[in-house]
């Protein structure tokens, strides 16, 4: 039971209210949903992304979170991996000290090891020949990835991932000009095109 009281036309505005109510709350919730509708499809434009748009292959992890640049002459498509069972072995004893038995603590990164640009890295073996890899940036080496002395093969399956040869920091200063030397992701694609007549590399 409603406990109303009467206005000055004497009518119950409880009642009025219990009357009107439901269909103004029927009107603000259809501007409301009408609100939200045009949010929601906002927010599935940003989560749910065009089908079309998308590649064929999906980039890997390091596509994703870094900027990739390729050196000529170290690259997926180097004559290393193309023989009858790609790499075989990878050493890291080249030049005067085994690059393996360095390493690098804290955060000043002692012990770093720096290198120049054509310094010899570690040496890479296939079943008819060998090739040095070299550092192609000048930069403090402050580790190499050492799983690859017993699992070689992991740099013909994934060299962009668990199979990285090693971690070099340049300094913040050289960088610009140590990245004018590289080729981007799409300017290594681009070389790699078909079309083009070009020495592997």
């Amino acid at each position: 039971m409603n406990d109303g009281t009467l206005g000055d036309s004497g009518v119950d505005e409880t009642r009025v209210q219990s009357i009107e109510g439901p269909e103004l709350r029927e009107a603000v919730t259809l501007d409301e949903r009408e609100e939200v509708g045009d949010g929601d499809d906002e927010l599935r434009k940003l989560l749910v992304p065009d089908v079309s748009t998308l590649p064929i292959t999906p980039p890997s992890s390091v596509e994703f979170n870094f900027d990739v640049y390729f050196a000529p002459g170290l690259a997926p498509t180097h004559l290393a991996f193309k023989g009858e069972g790609g790499i075989t072995a990878v050493d890291f004893n080249v030049g005067k000290f085994d690059r393996s038995q360095k390493k690098v603590t804290g955060k000043r990164k002692r012990n770093a090891q720096h290198f120049e640009s054509n310094t010899a890295l570690c040496k890479v073996s296939t079943n008819k020949d060998s090739y040095i890899v070299r550092c192609c940036v000048k930069g403090s080496l402050l580790e190499v990835n050492d799983k690859l002395i017993k699992q070689p093969a992991l740099l013909n399956s994934s060299a962009d991932r668990e199979g990285y040869i090693a971690i070099i920091m340049p300094k913040a200063q050289d960088w610009v000009k140590i990245k004018g030397s590289l080729l981007s992701l799409e300017e290594y694609k681009r070389l790699r095109e078909p079309n083009r007549t070009t020495e592997t590399i």
